[in-house]
Order: C-alpha cells, then sequence, then structure tokens
C-alpha cells in the first residue's frame, strides 16, 4: 500500500522516457532512457538477482515472485527518474524458440521466369510443411505461434540456387527453418506485467533485441550472426540483405561451464559462478568447497577444467548457426554472460571454420545505438535490455500495440512490412482458418462403379482491415485495425440407407454383402448393391419458372451466370468459390479474389459485367 501510495504521488512517465525491462533467468535488469538523435541515453539502470528458483532456462515459472521483482526494480528506477512508471517494453525469451526444417514443391505448367509470388507462395508452402511436422511431433496441445523463417536453400530443375527470382524453370524445390514460439510464454508475462501493474508498450523477442544493440542497421546488409549466451539456452539470431532472416537456439549455454566446475571442485552453484566469472582475471582463484575445505586454483588450471564443456558449447552453437543460415556467416557477434568466457571465441570460430578475427564480443557497436554519460554500457551482459530500449526508442520493431486484431493488441516479432496473413500467423492462425476445408466426401461403390457424394462447403473467412474487406496478401500498417473471423469447415457428407435407397430409385441395397436398415449409415468406401426391381421415379413437378439472372459476368475469364436469390439479395465474391472449380479440400496456399483487376474481400458486393477472378497465387501469378 506504502509502494502504490509513494508512486501515486510521483508525476506520471513522459511519453518520450523508455523503460526498457529485461526478465532473465538469474536476474531482472530495468533501464530508463530517452531518445536523442538517433541514439538512446540511458539515465539509469537496475539489476535485482532472484533469490529463489523462479524461472526456469528464461521461462516464467512463479508469476507472482517475478512480479515482486519487477515491481522492486520498477520502486527502485521510480526513485531514481522522480517519475511513476506506468509502461514497460518487453522482451519474450528466445530460450522457448522451437525450430523445424520444411520442405515444398511446386511445378510450374511449362517452364517460365519465377516472380516473387511464386517465390512466396513456394516458401509459405515450406512454412506450412514445418508447422505441420512442428504439430506431429507435440504431445502437449499448447499454441505455437510463428515468429519467423528464413529460406536454406532453392532448387531449380534440380540445380541448387541462391535465388530463384527472375530465373525460368519448371520444377521448385524450397527448403527453410521456421521458427515458433509457445503462446504461454507470452501469457505467462503480460501476466507478470499485470502484477507489477505495468502496461506492456512493446514486445519484440530477445535475440531480435539483442542483434539491434549488437549490429546497427548499416551492417545488416552483411550476413551476420549474434549469439546471446544466457544461463540455460544461447538465442541466436541471424541478419541478410538488411533484415532479420532466422531465428534458433542452442540448448546448452553458461550453466553448462558452473556445472562443470561444480562437479569438478565440489562447490555450490554460487561459488561455482564467482569462479566463471574471476576466470578473465586470470592469477589464483581462491575458494570453499562445500566441505568447508579451503582451495585454491590457478587460473590456467580451472580453464583447463571447463574445456571440455566450452567446446561442447562452441560446437553447439556453431551447428545451430548452420542450421538457420545454411554455411558459416560473415561474422559473429557473442553476446549476454556467458560471452565471456576465456576462449570460447575462439572455439566457435573453430568450430565454424572461421578466421577467430571474424568472431567478436558484442560490446564495441553499442554505442551506435545506446549510450550514457553516467553509465558504462560496454558489458556484453547488458546487450538485451540495451536491445530493448534500442529497439522500442529508435522504431527498430513493430509495436504490439500498434495494430489491433479483433480488438485487442495483435503480437508482432518483426520489423518491416507484413501481409494480413502473415499477421494471422503470428497470432496462432493457419491457412485452414483463412479457406476453410469443405466436408469430406462420402466415396462408395455401387454396382462396381465408384461413386462420389460430397461434403458440404466451407463457410469463408471475414477480413477486414480498418473496416473494409480485404484479402490475405494484403499489407498492414501501424495502427491498423484488423477483423478476422475464422472460415466455417463444412460438413462431411453422411448418408442413411433409406436416403440413398430413395436416390438410386431402387427398392433395397444391400452394404458389404448385408441388408442395412433405413436410417443406418453408409459407411465410406462401402460396397452397395442394388437388389430388387428398379423403381419407376414418379413424374417430375413442372419445372418452376426460371428467374432472370441475377448476376452476369465473367468468373476466371469465362462468361458466368447466377439466378436470382429467392430474397432477392445481392451476390457476393463468395458465392463464386464453389462455382470456381477450385479443391478447397486440398487448397495449402493462399487464394487470390480481384475483382475487376483489383483485389477484394470476400464480402465484396458483385455487379452485372463484373470481371471476377478466384485463383491460387500460383495460378494468378501464371496468368
Amino acid at each position: 500500500m506504502a509502494e502504490q501510495q509513494t508512486a501515486a504521488s510521483l508525476p506520471p512517465q513522459g511519453q518520450d522516457l523508455i523503460y526498457a525491462l529485461d526478465i532473465g533467468t538469474r536476474s531482472i535488469i530495468g533501464l530508463l532512457g530517452t531518445r536523442v538523435g538517433d541514439r538512446m541515453c540511458v539515465q539509469a539502470m537496475e539489476t535485482r538477482l532472484h533469490t529463489q528458483r523462479v524461472m526456469v532456462d528464461g521461462q516464467i515459472e512463479d508469476i507472482a515472485q517475478v512480479a515482486a521483482a519487477v515491481r522492486e526494480v520498477t520502486a527502485r528506477l521510480e526513485e531514481e527518474a522522480g517519475c511513476h512508471l506506468e509502461r514497460a517494453c518487453v522482451a519474450a525469451a528466445g530460450r522457448a524458440l522451437r525450430t523445424e526444417q520444411g520442405h515444398s514443391v511446386l511445378e510450374q505448367s511449362a517452364p517460365e521466369p519465377v516472380g516473387q509470388s511464386v517465390i512466396a507462395q513456394l516458401e509459405a508452402a515450406a512454412v506450412a510443411d514445418a508447422e505441420e511436422t512442428l504439430r506431429s511431433g507435440r504431445e502437449d496441445p499448447q499454441r505455437m505461434l510463428l515468429v519467423g523463417y528464413t529460406a536454406t536453400r532453392y532448387l531449380l530443375d534440380g540445380y541448387p540456387m541462391v535465388n530463384l527470382l527472375d530465373h525460368t524453370g519448371k520444377n521448385l524445390e524450397a527448403d527453410v527453418v521456421a521458427t515458433f514460439l509457445p503462446g504461454g510464454v507470452i501469457d505467462s508475462l503480460y501476466a507478470v506485467m499485470r502484477q507489477a501493474h505495468l502496461e506492456v508498450e512493446s514486445l519484440t523477442l530477445e535475440p531480435i533485441a539483442a542483434l539491434n544493440a549488437a549490429i546497427p542497421a548499416k551492417l545488416r546488409l552483411l550476413n551476420l550472426c549474434m549469439v546471446d549466451i544466457g544461463a540455460g539456452t544461447s538465442d541466436i539470431a541471424v541478419c541478410r540483405d538488411g533484415s532479420v532472416v532466422g531465428y534458433t537456439m542452442a540448448t546448452v549455454a553458461g550453466d553448462e561451464i558452473t556445472e562443470a566446475l561444480m562437479q569438478a571442485y565440489l562447490v555450490d552453484f554460487d561459488t561455482a559462478e564467482e569462479l566463471k566469472a574471476k576466470l578473465a582475471a586470470g592469477g589464483s582463484l581462491e575458494f570453499t568447497d562445500v566441505l568447508g575445505l579451503p582451495q585454491t586454483q590457478t587460473a590456467e588450471d580451472v580453464a583447463a577444467v571447463v574445456a571440455p564443456a566450452a567446446d561442447r558449447l562452441a560446437e553447439e552453437i556453431a551447428n545451430e548457426i548452420l542450421s538457420v543460415n545454411g554455411s558459416a556467416p560473415s561474422a559473429v557477434f557473442l553476446a549476454g554472460g556467458g560471452s565471456k568466457l576465456p576462449g570460447l571465441r575462439e572455439r566457435v570460430a573453430t568450430a565454424l571454420g572461421m578466421d577467430p578475427k571474424r568472431v567478436a564480443v558484442a560490446g564495441n557497436h553499442f554505442q551506435n545505438t545506446v549510450y550514457s554519460d553516467t553509465l558504462e554500457l560496454n558489458d556484453p551482459a547488458y546487450t538485451t535490455p540495451l536491445g530493448i530500449a534500442a529497439s522500442a526508442g529508435l522504431g527498430l520493431i513493430s509495436d504490439s500495440c500498434q495494430v489491433l486484431l479483433n480488438g485487442s493488441p495483435a503480437k508482432l516479432f518483426r520489423s518491416g512490412s507484413l501481409t494480413a496473413m502473415e499477421l494471422l500467423m503470428m497470432n496462432g492462425y493457419t491457412y485452414t482458418d483463412l479457406l476453410g476445408r469443405s466436408g469430406k466426401p462420402l466415396t462408395v461403390k455401387i454396382d462396381g462403379q465408384p461413386r462420389v457424394f460430397h461434403g458440404d462447403p466451407s463457410l469463408p473467412a471475414q477480413l477486414q482491415i480498418n473496416g473494409k474487406d480485404a484479402g490475405p496478401t494484403a499489407v498492414v500498417h501501424a495502427g491498423d485495425h484488423v477483423d478476422f473471423t475464422p472460415a466455417t469447415p463444412g460438413a462431411d457428407r453422411r448418408m442413411t440407407a433409406g436416403e440413398l435407397i430413395k436416390l438410386l430409385h431402387t427398392p433395397s441395397i444391400t452394404v458389404n454383402g448385408t441388408v442395412p436398415g433405413p436410417e443406418d449409415l453408409i459407411p465410406p468406401g462401402a460396397v452397395i448393391v442394388k437388389t430388387g426391381r428398379p423403381v419407376k421415379p414418379a413424374p417430375a413437378e413442372a419445372p418452376a419458372p426460371v428467374r432472370a439472372a441475377a448476376w452476369t459476368g465473367t468468373l476466371n475469364g469465362k462468361p458466368f451466370s447466377l439466378p436470382g436469390k429467392a430474397d432477392g439479395a445481392p451476390y457476393y465474391m463468395m458465392d463464386l468459390l464453389e462455382p470456381s472449380g477450385m479443391d478447397f479440400e486440398h487448397v495449402e496456399r493462399p487464394v487470390t479474389l480481384r475483382l475487376n483487376g483489383q483485389p477484394c474481400g470476400f464480402q465484396q458486393v458483385l455487379k452485372n459485367g463484373d470481371l471476377a477472378e478466384i485463383v491460387c497465387e500460383d495460378e494468378m501469378g501464371k496468368t
């Protein structure tokens, strides 16, 4: 109560004051800064070590305890700044990232130049394959959010290619590494912020934040890699051609070294951490083991003890870099507290087959984005909090509060332009949610001939941006309001024996050799034989008068008409989905809707003479 009263007596947080909060496995670091020109000026920083095991490998275990620690850091910074902190910029733990490889194949009707839309479709199919692999390998039902992917290989008619754009070929292939984040990670982070009485001002991923601090934007045209070595895992981000193109993580990190020291010298965790921190200073290291016996070891001897663990760490980091980048990058930056381990830089270079001069410890480039008149900021342990501040303050990320999805802030994990489909995928939706799937057909054999009874078509999704119908490829901008209603799957085709008898105009049937009851359902794949004399169909009723066509136009290049609706209602683009002939049972790629050459949404009203197109993106790209 006293804490709240004190906060209430302070002036509110200014709009230009950035509060960056790094919630880590071992500690919480908070800092305050303001933008000065094209850099962030850090004015205050506070660190609070966890006194209990409230986080495991970067994941929040005890929400209440973590929230209490955040409130303590916040209170200290409020005292220094003389204002009440209401908003904070945070990062989701990259330690929870999951990566999967995906593969896709696309065959064009004839050898022709490959456009950007075809490449996007090829990559989207590979991402969908990675997502399917992820789902099939998980037993828990926790939803996974796509946060990014990178293409690692292209094939054009069997030949490896760096880029397919404008090359001519028929058979296209792509390999990607897609990255996913458990939705529960975001949920627990927001829960902590609510209990700490803080609004989430911006959200990014820890590896992106670290990269924004360690690697200036002007260097990202090069193929560079940033490795943030934490306690439980090592977060990895790769940039190329000016953008972040991939994320992954190594499952080993600083704790690997700490545990090696604990076992070798019979010391507790805290003592092992102190030994690890003092290695770089050299000389003699004095400590007391768990038996109470004093020991003295040289730094060289201690370094030799941890050498096997350091080798494993370097090899694991190198393997993950190669998996997401495809080859050794131009340079590697090591960040985080674990990067200070003597000899690790050289070990990583050796594991990657690189010149050691191309692997550096982060810190030299911090001054390009952040500085302080009172604090020393070059410590690589500060990479993530500095990156969070720079990401938010310098507009290097898409702010999670800038785009609303169905009335709530959307979760965005990267900068740059993104389409509505990418936005939906980052928030747990899939292509199936956009397109839906027709109900499963009922396939049987009747008197030896195959017969298919189709399921019901799906009810299309509804997608609007700022109140206007939009397609999945529409670009979403900061401040947009996106409303999305997923497609409703069509009902599977079910048929009773009585219904089938009536349809076949036969007195009776056998199903798989037995006589069914009239209410018995026909099983898929059933072998049906008509028995008895055929029933003469009843005389058809006089046909109803044909209404005048309510819409006459062109569908996918061919003249097409629709009769008037009984209620006199107009026709919409969604009414043309079934007549378009698209196999909605197997559609796995975005569908392009165009009316008179312009993109449109499912709810677009049709007018006589309109030219309508409903095709997959690859088909549209071929026209």
